[in-house]
């Protein structure tokens, strides 16, 4: 999922408040991604990340949720920059991608290996999907990585993206 918007709403909390706001956000065609809801010194908090369809600006995200029967509502819905796509970086030696079911952790677990190797990261994007009954963590290392230390470095992430149960691959650049 590319977010586009960010939807925050803050309001007095009710019976079936979640499931009004989540089924107006379907009604308009957005794909809901990580969602938060709390109720906080009785008032209710929702935050959510949504992927907006084509041809739905934010303001009109904003007035399909404001014609909800909410009380004392503060509601904010803003544009955010979807995160680009990484497929190329200047001064990357490779470009590296690993993916699987996610784990706590994972980005960390890899990019100690760049350290051993003394290379660089330099860009990194990480997205997640739902596929079936997993959750699909995909991140993508733009490295810049010594000739001679390439193979070695690139076999240890191999080892262990294996080892983690990742799918792992590469391009030299």
């Amino acid at each position: 999922m590319n977010a586009n918007a960010r939807i925050t709403i803050s309001c007095n909390d009710r019976v079936g408040l979640v499931s009004d706001i989540s089924g107006r956000i379907f009604d308009i065609g957005a794909n809901l991604g990580p969602t938060y809801f709390a109720l906080e010194d009785g008032t209710a908090k929702f935050e959510t990340s949504c992927e907006l369809p084509d041809g739905c600006p934010v303001s009109e995200c904003e007035s399909a949720l404001n014609a909800l029967s909410l009380e004392n509502a503060d509601i904010k819905v803003e544009e955010i920059a979807a995160i680009p796509a990484l497929t190329t970086a200047p001064g990357a030696t490779h470009m590296i991608e690993c993916s699987g079911i996610d784990q706590p952790g994972l980005i960390a677990r890899l990019s100690e290996i760049f350290i051993e190797y003394n290379a660089n990261i330099v860009r990194l994007a990480a997205s997640s999907t739902d596929e079936k009954d997993a959750r699909i963590y995909t991140t993508r290392f733009a490295v810049a990585i010594a000739p001679e230390r390439a193979s070695n470095c690139l076999a240890t992430l191999a080892n262990t993206a294996g080892s983690m149960r990742l799918v792992f691959k590469f391009d030299e650049l």
